[in-house]
């Protein structure tokens, strides 16, 4: 009987760590959540690439564009597409429903060394942004202070169905939330083009965030998908 009570006792902790460790991936036509910080990409210089600096209400954020990505205004066939604004998901950052009509980030592509890179001064454990016309594989990469992987999400891991659509059901905002500790991310695509805007982050992880995302769990050194939507996630680290 002692024996079965501690093996409880064990499951429980190791359940408990288990979910106080799990990565959550919301994709909707919903905004960022309150309390954290916003940064958009109006200050940029449109066609620019290189290293410069967005400014938030919050604070400052090191961005890196390598060609062929840069940031971009409006939409250019077959390279880059605007993101969608919808359900006032704009609204904090001071954009309004429709197309997109701010400089925003664009990859580029993979094959053209094309590459965004966001670097923070603190480790954060939360990220949100508008990723627009969401492919199957975008990808975001997560690494942390020793410039180590630990976390990628691709876009297939947000939207099962994810076709490049350029109107409003091919924008999401999501907010991915309770990750290992990272400094940069950056955001890459093997074809074009992986397009965001409208960044959210914070330090610790967030509250409740929007319904219908996907949950994952990381277990030791296995990785459990839960959700409808999960598709490919990889998480690295502790």
């Amino acid at each position: 009987m002692k024996k079965i009570i501690l093996a409880a006792l064990l499951f429980a902790g190791l359940a408990a760590s288990q979910a106080a460790r799990a990565v959550t991936i919301t994709g909707t036509l919903g905004g960022a959540p309150t309390g954290v910080n916003y940064l958009n990409f109006d200050n940029l210089t449109p066609n620019a690439t290189g290293v410069m600096v967005a400014n938030g209400p919050n604070g400052s954020v090191k961005v890196t564009v390598t060609p062929n990505g840069q940031v971009a205004v409006g939409s250019q066939s077959g390279v880059y597409a605007a993101p969608f604004l919808s359900g006032n998901n704009g609204a904090m950052f001071g954009n309004a429903n429709g197309v997109d009509t701010t400089p925003y980030l664009t990859s580029g592509s993979i094959g053209g060394n094309g590459s965004v890179t966001l670097s923070f001064s603190t480790p954060q454990q939360y990220f949100g942004l508008l990723w627009g016309s969401i492919d199957l594989d975008n990808q975001l990469d997560f690494y942390d202070s020793s410039n180590t992987l630990v976390a990628t999400i691709l876009g297939s891991s947000v939207l099962a169905s994810a076709n490049g659509d350029q109107g409003v059901q091919g924008t999401l905002y999501v907010n991915i939330n309770n990750l290992p500790a990272f400094t940069s991310v950056k955001a890459t695509s093997p074809n074009f083009a992986f397009e965001f805007d409208n960044v959210s982050y914070s330090e610790r992880p967030v509250g409740a965030v929007a319904d219908g995302g996907t949950t994952l769990g990381l277990f030791g050194l296995g990785l459990l998908g839960l959700g409808l939507i999960s598709r490919r996630v990889n998480l690295r680290g502790n």
